[in-house]
């Protein structure tokens, strides 16, 4: 397996993905983790020499600045440059797509409606202009929800029922999503097409399916209702992961409920 440095390692899916990563990975943290390091203070140690870079760091709560999304990101492109890396991921969000209820393909024209949505879709753009400049290999990934470290699931606690928005003709809304142990091993794959030279695109959808939540919610034993009608809801966003699928097929298991549910009770998180 290709040897990655993961940056970002010490947040929430990068723990969940040290627990269960299938080859050799160096975890960054910037504290803790195989590697120790403040990627926006100080300069990447010397020692590393990893073929692939995956870039995990960055901002989601709103009580931190935006923009380090892509100050981070461009920390990881420029660590990658330093230490000779062949390839650099970059993860970015579905949330640069906005929320109109369509399957998203990576042409499609972005329309982020968060502020996370449009930080993400600036340090996509700033990737591509640090690329033209010359570099390591680039591929951006667009990661839809992650089961266990996503808002549904995530943060939802025993014995309190959780609320969803009603739907027609489906168990709440349908949203992409894709498990931890499935997730590591697409990163793991990609990561050794990269250092094989294999031509990968310049960006890829990650998901395992579409999920209805409720469905999501009965696998994991979790008590939910229907609220008030909501003409406001969405109910439905997908990622289209054909891309994905040439380059990383997963097995149909790997889209059930069930078994993201057990994916994620599985890892160290």
């Amino acid at each position: 397996m290709t040897e990655t440095l993961v940056l970002g390692a010490g947040g929430r899916i990068g723990r969940m993905l040290r627990g269960v990563w299938p080859g050799q990975g160096i975890w960054h943290a910037r504290q803790g983790g195989d590697l120790a390091w403040d990627m926006l203070a100080d300069p990447v140690p010397g020692q590393l020499h990893p073929d692939v870079v995956l870039n995990l760091a960055g901002v989601t709560d709103a009580r931190a600045p935006m923009e380090h999304n892509v100050a981070l990101a461009q920390a990881a492109w420029q660590a990658a440059a330093a230490i000779g890396a062949r390839y650099v991921f970059l993860m970015s969000s579905a949330a640069v797509y906005g929320v109109a209820q369509r399957v998203w393909r990576e042409d499609d024209a972005l329309a982020p409606v968060s502020a996370y949505g449009e930080a993400k879709a600036r340090m996509e753009n700033a990737a591509r202009a640090w690329q033209a400049a010359g570099g390591p290999g680039l591929t951006i990934l667009r990661l839809g929800n992650v089961a266990g470290a996503d808002a549904l699931l995530g943060r939802a606690q025993p014995g309190v029922p959780v609320q969803l928005d009603p739907v027609a003709s489906q168990r709440g809304p349908l949203r992409s999503y894709i498990g931890p142990r499935s997730l590591a091993q697409v990163l793991a794959r990609l990561a050794d097409l990269a250092a094989t030279g294999t031509t990968l695109p310049p960006v890829l959808n990650i998901a395992a399916a579409d999920v209805a939540m409720g469905d999501l919610l009965d696998a994991a034993g979790l008590d939910w209702f229907y609220g008030d009608e909501n003409p406001a809801v969405v109910p439905q966003v997908s990622l289209d992961t054909t891309r994905l699928n040439a380059l990383c097929p997963l097995p149909a298991v790997a889209g059930l409920p069930a078994t993201m549910v057990a994916e994620w009770h599985g890892c160290v998180a």
